[in-house]
């Protein structure tokens, strides 16, 4: 029957989806692990950009500028950025597992920092996936039901970091596989 053919025809679908997941998981963990190689340097993330904390947006008016916090782009828009230069956002509360890359004007809520990355030393697009890659909600400080990470724990992270060459060409890699893996899933 056509319902028949239709579900198996997902159920392959999802097969191949995760099957490119896993594949992307694969080459971005082997991308991004400097292990057996010398030339890199391994840096604090407070040694390669500032971690800027969040406002309140209330006394702005409204506009076309988003607004994020820790569980992304939030339902209310304003007139003024916060910053509007590339940036990973970090989270600082709630959910902890979000890292987000921004490289429009933006504002931020007190549950997410900003990063001012020294772009001399990294692209912020590396930034973005090396930070992405270390799971940083294990680095929980909170005991209480909602996670929270501090900036001096953010501050504290180390990061490979290779020549902006090397970092460009891994960027471009990781990100053709993100849009892959995306593509699929939005069809």
């Amino acid at each position: 029957s056509f319902a028949e053919l239709e579900a198996e025809l997902e159920a392959e679908l999802e097969a191949e989806l995760e099957a490119r997941r896993r594949q992307y998981a694969h080459y971005r963990d082997e991308l991004l692990s400097f292990a057996e190689r010398e030339s890199v340097s391994w840096l604090k993330l407070e040694d390669v950009c500032r971690i800027i904390g969040g406002k309140d947006y209330k006394h702005l008016g409204e506009g076309s500028i988003p607004v994020y916090g820790s569980g992304g782009i939030m339902s209310v828009s304003v007139d003024e950025a916060a910053y509007d230069k590339p940036t990973v956002l970090l989270p600082r509360k709630g959910s902890i597992g979000n890292v987000f890359y921004v490289d429009t004007p933006f504002w931020n809520v007190d549950t997410v920092f900003y990063t001012e990355i020294d772009t001399s030393m990294i692209v912020p697009r590396y930034q973005y996936h090396v930070v992405v890659n270390m799971h940083i909600e294990r680095l929980n400080t909170s005991n209480a039901a909602r996670p929270a990470l501090t900036r001096n724990v953010l501050k504290q992270i180390e990061l490979p970091v290779p020549a902006l060459e090397e970092q460009e060409r891994i960027v471009a890699i990781l990100d053709k596989f993100d849009e892959l893996v995306n593509d699929v899933s939005q069809n």
